[in-house]
């Protein structure tokens, strides 16, 4: 199989493998609506209570239990506004939020403007929108104490609706406080750091009462699945948007918003995971503490006619005797997905919800890939040239292949004359001339697959690195230089596909076509066209990396073709060595 050929054949599968993501998107089923629990299934709304860690002898109520909602008050009560005298701002160097003791009901991602553009807003993440509601609840459920609620009411422990990171302080907390009519209160921080885009919320369970205190406490993140435009151009569609979850008996687990719950209920006891719901370059998650048995589950329920989707965590349940205390605690993160911050949590498998691919071999191939981008970045400080950086060392680490790559091309070419000779001499007898063509191979130590093998190393590389750079939040509205001021949008003077075109032209016209049939030369003439037509509105980033990587091929070609290129003694050359020497 010459070089043209397996050209081809890398062309046409990489075309496959996005018209194949793309046709599985199109034809996905659409979330069923599914209704929200009956009153015999979920909690009274007015449930008020507080709750402590678990000493692991409290069972899950019979509902949770069974995978139902913890709490009924998710639909209606989050719909409602927060007490105005509950609701706080508080703003550190990275994050703005919106806190009503409850929810977190707003955040805003302050690095991380909306476009490149002068004065545009920063990212919001959680929001309380009707269109796109999502946020992150914390409260408590018991199936025979008062416990507060999703719509129980938190009020700030100090005067003041703001609160605001100081510039010489590197940490901030907000207390909230609960009191219920038996004694007990609840005294829950959010504290946060400066830099860090996770939130610890600690609930301090005080039973000031004459009776034990039984609850559990339970953290919910739900929204409103976004309106993702679809495409092949456009990198979003191509990200996971659903839940993720992790448990160390179940390993990782995703769910797309779209198949939300078509694939079943979920209902796991899991011990040291976390739970989260992620889209394009952010996500957000409820990490427990690590000694934490929680109950996890997924839910779909209708508001007003919009279709919202949950993960919740349950657990752990805690008694607290009269006169006694205890405290709970987890991390919420909001923010980017920023691996680095992320691998500093320190939680098992928790940069994950960096999707690079639902196939576990290009998601460990990408996080690799990922890992030699961020430290040539360190080194070069631009993720432009470090995407040429990656490409130069994939290259050289492919670069046996690809020699044994040109050596069997350049083998085959050199026995075209032979085969030719045989399709003559046997014409139509197709059997024939397979076998005489087989002994041929076998005969001069021809392997007619030399020429494909290599494509099978790379395609998986290729694949997972496309994955990497559309998914690593760290090239979002990165510059190269001069008129690549963003990675992840496409190339506004249409350069870097015109030279992709350039390149794959000249790629042709240094592979000779022997033995192709007019067809296959017809398709190969389109393939620039092609390419650079769906390139044209693909992120500059890609669109770098592949104008490199062909470029490194066309230089790699070249050299091969000036060393390895010279036709070796095959029996005809031989014999036209004889007649020159006797003439």
């Amino acid at each position: 199989m010459n070089q043209t050929r397996v050209f081809l054949i890398f062309a046409w599968l990489m075309v496959a493998t996005l018209l194949w993501m793309e046709w599985g998107k199109f034809n996905a089923p659409k979330p069923a609506a599914v209704a929200a629990p009956s009153a015999q299934q979920a909690a009274p709304a007015d449930n008020q209570g507080a709750s402590a860690p678990s000493t692991g002898n409290l069972a899950l109520p019979p509902s949770i239990a069974a995978g139902g909602s913890p709490d009924a008050t998710g639909v209606e009560a989050q719909s409602q506004a927060a007490p105005s005298a509950s609701t706080v701002t508080v703003t550190t160097d990275v994050l703005r939020l919106k806190l009503d003791g409850t929810r977190v009901l707003g955040a805003q991602l302050l690095l991380y403007p909306q476009s490149k553009q002068p004065g545009s807003p920063p990212v919001e993440l959680f929001s309380e929108d009707p269109a796109r509601r999502y946020n992150a609840v914390t409260a408590w459920t018991s199936p025979s104490s008062k416990a507060p609620g999703a719509n129980a009411v938190f009020l700030p422990e100090q005067a003041g609706s703001e609160y605001v990171l100081g510039a010489k302080d590197n940490s901030i907390s907000i207390p909230f406080v609960w009191r219920g009519a038996d004694g007990v209160s609840i005294r829950r921080t959010f504290s946060l750091k400066r830099g860090e885009y996770v939130v610890t919320v600690s609930d301090q369970v005080i039973n000031a009462g004459t009776a034990p205190w039984q609850a559990f406490v339970y953290r919910q993140l739900e929204r409103i699945p976004p309106v993702v435009k679809s495409g092949m151009t456009n990198p979003e569609s191509f990200s996971l948007s659903g839940a993720t979850w992790y448990s160390a008996d179940t390993g990782y687990n995703r769910r797309p918003f779209k198949d939300y719950l078509d694939d079943g209920k979920v209902d796991q006891q899991i011990t040291g995971g976390w739970i989260a719901m992620v889209q394009h370059h952010f996500f957000s998650a409820w990490i427990p503490q690590k000694e934490d048995k929680v109950n996890v589950s997924l839910d779909s329920r209708t508001i007003n006619g919009v279709p919202s989707n949950s993960i919740s965590e349950v657990g752990p349940g805690v008694n607290v005797a009269p006169g006694q205390q205890a405290v709970t605690s987890a991390r919420l993160w909001v923010g980017p997905k920023l691996v680095k911050k992320i691998k500093e949590q320190n939680v098992p498998e928790l940069d994950r919800a960096v999707d690079y691919s639902r196939f576990a071999i290009f998601a460990v191939i990408g996080r690799g890939l990922f890992w030699i981008l961020s430290h040539l970045h360190s080194l070069l400080g631009n993720w432009g040239w470090s995407i040429i950086g990656l490409v130069v060392l994939v290259k050289l680490a492919l670069w046996p292949l690809s020699a044994a790559q040109y050596r069997s091309a350049n083998k085959m070419r050199q026995f075209q004359p032979r085969i030719a000779q045989l399709k003559e001499r046997y014409g139509d007898d197709r059997q024939k001339f397979q076998m005489a063509q087989m002994e041929l191979y076998k005969k001069e130590k021809i392997n007619p697959m030399g020429g494909c093998l290599p494509i099978l190393v790379t395609m998986p590389i290729f694949l997972a690195l496309y994955w990497v750079l559309n998914e690593s939040v760290e090239l979002r509205q990165a510059p190269w230089f001069a008129w690549i001021q963003d990675l992840t949008a496409r190339d506004p003077y249409f350069i870097l596909p015109a030279l992709n075109m350039l390149v794959m032209w000249c790629t042709q016209k240094m592979t000779p076509a022997v033995g192709m049939d007019p067809m296959q030369q017809k398709m190969m003439q389109f393939m620039p066209l092609v390419f650079g037509g769906m390139m044209a509105f693909f992120p500059s980033g890609l669109v770098l990396y592949w104008v490199t990587n062909g470029s490194l091929g066309l230089l790699q070609q070249w050299w091969l073709g000036r060393h390895m290129g010279k036709p070796s003694a095959t029996p005809d050359n031989k014999s036209k060595s004889k007649a020159v020497a006797t003439k």
